[in-house]
């Protein structure tokens, strides 16, 4: 066979045995006894992969997985079970290995060398999507800010010959965070559920306690297959206490207003089918790869399509607090920093976005905006200009600065951490939005829900900010910034699928609408 087409018939995955008149122009064999074989460098570069050549250059052109010591075939066995870990089954040649698998000792060396090289090229696709995911983030998303987590893909393979430590290497390429490894467990558990065969519900309007609707017999369907009904439950028209209870925990799983009623979100999240919850769970996977692995013994940790901020201090959540976020058209960024300051009475510049699309169409049309809302306009030499001066039609040479107090968009105190979108954490004028189930509602920063006493505990410092000192600053209305001594780091992160500590399955509404997409790319 031509090496050519060879090697063509390699690369779109028709693996198949050279000629030995051809191979033996290539390679020779040095150890049969051992199945070790020596691989001429111009047969590996014909591949066109750089990370091939470097791997075989630093394992002296020798082949890597032919020795019978147990390690590949825990590596085969490995590549097996990579839906376990949200991977694509059908990326990774699973049934070509197999099919020179078992008949290795019996296959001369042009077909060794090919089943070597086979495999290392699916073992260094599973490292780099075990490591950093598939996908980078940064080619989807315009507002990610994380640094890929950079392995180095041939090292590991060299590490995986060593049979006694393969397996914890291969744990350690992935995260190690609680919420990656029971997502892990999530999917495993889903994967072991029938199949979803009820049909997609329909009603109008909502249900009540104690009413009869024709709806709540594929309702207890779809609750008594995600086990929050007894299977032995009665299967009538009766939305009974039984059901109800059953609701109002499903309800909560899904981060709805657990009150029990069966209106449009809840019949939303039923509808969802295990195959639509499996590829929500496998997006996830993939997002947890793209986040740092250490995040730091001290930090704060916002998780926006589940509208809260954890407080984790060495392993042990601290502070929970509610949170209002990005707008579909405004999206919090995902990011990963470390706070400088945190800012008592701080002063809001308005940022270009809000002043193009919300301020200057209404400071035109309202004479009194500006004074109503304590918004001064300051010149490119800061001299402070009146409305009547203001020139509209040239909005962008000035700056708009709204000055401390209750009505100010950043409330009594801001956290600033370094990032390149000009974003922080903080307090907000708007207190009714945390009554709200769903509070996708900012233009980009994070509000908190009732946010001193958080700043007091990272203040960290009780004879200098007690809260009555904090309290004392905030009513004298002087901005007033205060540096942290301790390193606390701030994770602004996005997932919808988790296993809460019941281990029961939680899921949010994709806010963004990120989960469909991602899904769609790993399965390209």
């Amino acid at each position: 066979m031509n090496k050519l087409l060879f090697l063509n018939l390699f690369v779109v995955g028709l693996v198949g045995f050279a000629s030995n008149r051809s191979q033996a122009q290539i390679f020779h064999s040095i150890a049969n006894r051992e199945k070790i074989l020596i691989i001429d460098t111009l047969f590996i570069k014909q591949f066109q992969n750089e990370l091939l050549t470097s791997f075989y250059s630093l394992n002296q052109n020798k082949t890597a997985w032919l020795n019978d010591n147990g390690t590949r075939r825990f590596l085969l066995h490995t590549l097996n079970l990579c839906e376990n870990e949200g991977l694509n089954a059908e990326e990774f040649s699973l049934q070509k290995l197999q099919a020179f698998e078992v008949k290795i000792d019996s296959l001369p060396d042009d077909a060794l060398i090919n089943y070597d090289v086979l495999l290392t090229l699916q073992l260094q696709k599973y490292v780099g999507q075990m490591s950093h995911g598939k996908i980078d983030p940064k080619t989807l998303y315009r507002d990610w800010d994380l640094k890929i987590n950079v392995v180095d893909t041939n090292a590991q393979l060299l590490s995986f010959q060593n049979k006694d430590s393969v397996s914890k290497k291969i744990n350690n390429l992935q995260p190690n965070h609680l919420v990656y490894r029971r997502l892990k467990t999530a999917l495993q558990r889903l994967n072991s559920f029938p199949e979803d065969t009820i049909n997609c519900i329909e009603m109008l309007g909502c249900i009540n306690r104690n009413e009869v609707h024709r709806a709540i017999i594929p309702i207890k369907r779809k609750l008594m297959y995600w086990k929050d009904l007894p299977a032995a439950t009665v299967l009538d028209s009766s939305y009974n206490e039984e059901t109800f209870i059953a609701i109002k925990k499903f309800q909560m799983r899904h981060g709805l207003l657990a009150d029990g009623v069966i209106g449009s979100r809840t019949l939303e999240a039923l509808n969802f089918s295990k195959n639509r919850r499996r590829e929500q769970i496998i997006a996830n996977l993939e997002r947890w790869k793209w986040f740092p692995r250490n995040l730091g013994d001290y930090y704060l940790i916002v998780n926006i399509p589940e509208y809260n901020l954890k407080v984790i201090k060495s392993n042990d959540t601290i502070v929970i607090k509610s949170i209002v976020v990005g707008t579909v058209a405004r999206r919090t960024p995902i990011l990963s920093s470390t706070f400088s300051m945190i800012v008592l009475n701080p002063t809001w510049t308005v940022p270009p976005t809000i002043l193009e699309e919300d301020l200057v169409p209404s400071a035109t049309k309202k004479g009194d905006y500006f004074s109503t809302r304590n918004i001064s306009i300051y010149d490119a030499k800061n001299n402070v200009i009146s409305r009547r001066n203001w020139n509209a039609a040239k909005y962008k040479n000035y700056r708009y600065v709204q000055s401390p107090g209750d009505d100010n968009s950043l409330g009594n105190v801001k956290f600033n951490f370094p990032n390149k979108f000009s974003v922080y954490l903080h307090d907000t004028n708007h207190r009714d939005y945390f009554v709200r189930t769903f509070r996708s509602l900012s233009s980009g920063c994070v509000r908190i829900e009732n946010p001193l006493p958080l700043a007091m505990y990272m203040l960290n410092d009780s004879k200098r900010w007690s809260m009555e000192k904090i309290c004392e600053v905030i009513a004298s209305r002087k901005t007033t910034v205060v540096a942290l001594k301790q390193n606390i780091n701030i994770h602004q992160w996005y997932w919808t699928a988790w296993m809460n500590n019941e281990q029961q399955f939680e899921f949010r509404s994709d806010i963004y609408n990120l989960d469909e997409e991602l899904y769609e790319k790993l399965r390209k």
